[in-house]
């Protein structure tokens, strides 16, 4: 595999959110040809201390290596009757061969979610399995991965001359359906999904992402590889101890017309414990999917939200069928 198809970008330049000097354009632009060529690409220089992401997989870890009793305090009501959240938690690798904790907004409290009745904005008591520390760690990280994320998106729409500061219209942080997730794959016995294209096995389905951009990380084992839109071949995304891997979803291939298209990624199958840990950035679940949020032109817009449009995007996939 061609390790060289997924460029690494150096966003040092960019964290300050300093879009204006001349090497945070030329930083842009980067992120503009990686996002229209591959839909995939590495950052460095991106503020986050390694020893940070150390602590945070390490509290992914030790959940995983709870008693599934106790893992199952915060599983949705599907898998635990006695809980009322249906969307936030732990799922269980009987669903599609990985066991998996999505955590929302950690600032949202039980009584916020209360008061907005959303079938996404879901309080999740963590203190059910998790010590305090274990809880600030993943406070911080989500804190600090949220607003990287949030610095991706302004300078795609610094790329279309407009003010960077706009995003906190399609963002605002006890709205956003972002979700922190950890992915924990653990001995599979047999493939997920074995490849209608090549007849390569799958720990991971086929699939693109339903927000705006996914920012990863990866351990040491890898096994993510992205498909070439050109040539429908499949490309090693390399583990680089000090990058995130980032890639576009459809909520940005819709906001941009097509320009930024969602990108088919998988998971290659093996028989060793791996964890990852993608940051899917998505918007407010009432902003209005509309691409002359981006664009100069405007378009006619259909005026569906986003927790519509996400509506839509989960039903392809096994574990979000609750």
């Amino acid at each position: 595999m061609n390790k060289n198809f997924i460029p690494t970008i150096n966003i040092s330049s960019l964290i300050e959110n300093n879009f204006e000097n001349q090497n945070a354009f030329k930083t842009i632009k980067e992120i503009e040809k990686a996002c229209i060529n591959v839909g995939f690409f590495q950052i460095t220089g991106h503020g986050i201390n390694l020893k940070e992401i150390k602590k945070t997989c390490e509290v992914g870890n030790k959940f995983f290596n709870l008693p599934v009793k106790t893992k199952r305090k915060l599983a949705p009501k599907k898998w635990n009757k006695k809980n009322k959240n249906l969307y936030r938690g732990y799922f269980p690798n009987n669903v599609n061969g990985k066991e998996g904790l999505d955590i929302g907004d950690l600032k949202v409290t039980k009584e916020y979610s209360s008061n907005l009745n959303n079938q996404y904005i879901e309080f999740l008591n963590l203190g059910k399995c998790l010590n305090k520390r274990s809880i600030n760690i993943l406070n911080k990280y989500f804190d600090n991965i949220y607003r990287l994320s949030e610095t991706l998106f302004k300078s795609v729409i610094k790329l279309n001359k407009k003010n960077p500061d706009i995003s906190s219209i399609a963002f605002s942080r006890l709205k956003t359906l972002s979700t922190l997730r950890f992915n924990y794959y653990p001995n599979q016995n047999e493939p997920v999904e074995i490849s209608k294209q090549d007849g390569v096995a799958l720990g991971c389905e086929t699939h693109v992402d339903s927000g705006i951009f996914t920012v990863l990380y990866q351990d040491r084992k890898g096994g993510l590889q992205v498909q070439n839109r050109k040539n429908k071949k499949w490309y090693d995304v390399p583990f680089n101890k000090k990058a995130l891997v980032v890639n576009t979803g459809r909520a940005l291939e819709y906001l941009s017309k097509g320009k930024f298209k969602a990108t088919n990624h998988r998971v290659l199958w093996n028989k060793s414990r791996r964890l990852s840990v993608p940051f899917f950035f998505e918007p407010s679940y009432d902003f209005k999917m509309d691409p002359s949020f981006l664009n100069k032109r405007k378009y006619k817009n259909n005026g569906e939200i986003y927790e519509k449009f996400l509506n839509e995007s989960l039903k392809k996939f096994i574990e979000y069928q609750r």
